[in-house]
């Protein structure tokens, strides 16, 4: 029987997608704070959105294959902003600074219709939640919970940007399992990617997982073989309660 049910946070909990509006702002907003800390940057928005993006896509060559997390000093002084005449001792003081600024403004992020309810369903059926995701800030996603007022419902929140691991590594999937002190045999995961959210958590050995559809699915589910399938395909956050209510009924009544 269920009893843990953990949560993929960008794309899941949250709908989430970028533009060009806010790979602008984004933009403007790491040369103000450049500027802010005495840094005088010679490039416009434009040049920086295009330096800043191929930057995140030096660093993607290194953590793509590892399924490793750097921190956000090494992330923007080592790749980001190497191009910006920037390095590591010059970003780490405000490192986390930019790595949030990113996070919140780079993504158009809001919570998905009916996850409140949804939590408080599983909550009364007496489940441990948590939260595993994949971020490049140390404390954006626990800033962002407590904004959305969910913060509350969960045991235990597992980043990658504090353990190093990025999912589907297994490690990830085990920090938080021993965390909330649950066995994967009895656990859920829910997620919106196969590479991330359905292949890592059944490689653990999760009992059960959701993929539901987002924004980030197709552009990192590329490679993902045909074969690869969760134990439930939703199109609305609130079929995880409702799913595993009508689970926990069939298993009492046997």
């Amino acid at each position: 029987m269920i009893d843990t049910v953990l949560f993929d946070m960008g794309g899941t909990l949250e709908d989430i997608y970028t533009d060009d509006a806010s790979r602008e702002e984004s933009a403007r907003e790491v040369l103000r704070i450049l500027a802010e800390k005495g840094i005088e940057v010679s490039m416009d928005v434009p040049t920086a959105v295009k330096k800043l993006a191929e930057g995140w896509d030096r660093y993607a060559a290194y953590r793509g294959p590892t399924n490793r997390e750097l921190k956000p000093e090494e992330i923007w002084g080592n790749y980001v902003l190497t191009e910006f005449g920037l390095d590591f001792e010059t970003v780490k003081p405000f490192a986390e600074e930019l790595a949030h600024m990113w996070e919140v403004t780079y993504y158009h992020r809001s919570l998905r219709p009916g996850v409140a309810e949804m939590l408080e369903g599983l909550k009364g059926m007496g489940m441990k939640l948590g939260v595993i995701s994949n971020t490049a800030s140390l404390y954006q996603v626990f800033w962002i919970l407590k904004e959305y007022g969910i913060r509350d419902y969960f045991q235990d929140v597992t980043l990658s940007s504090v353990t190093g691991y990025r999912k589907p590594d297994p490690n990830i999937f085990l920090v938080s399992l021993r965390q909330v002190q649950s066995d994967p045999a009895t656990c859920a995961y829910v997620g919106d990617t196969f590479s991330r959210d359905v292949i890592g958590p059944q490689n653990v050995g999760f009992a059960v997982t959701f993929h539901i559809h987002s924004h980030l699915t197709k552009s990192r589910d590329k490679d993902v073989p045909k074969d690869v399938k969760a134990t439930y395909s939703i199109s609305d956050i609130s079929e995880v309660y409702t799913i595993l209510r009508d689970q926990a009924v069939q298993d009492q009544a046997v």
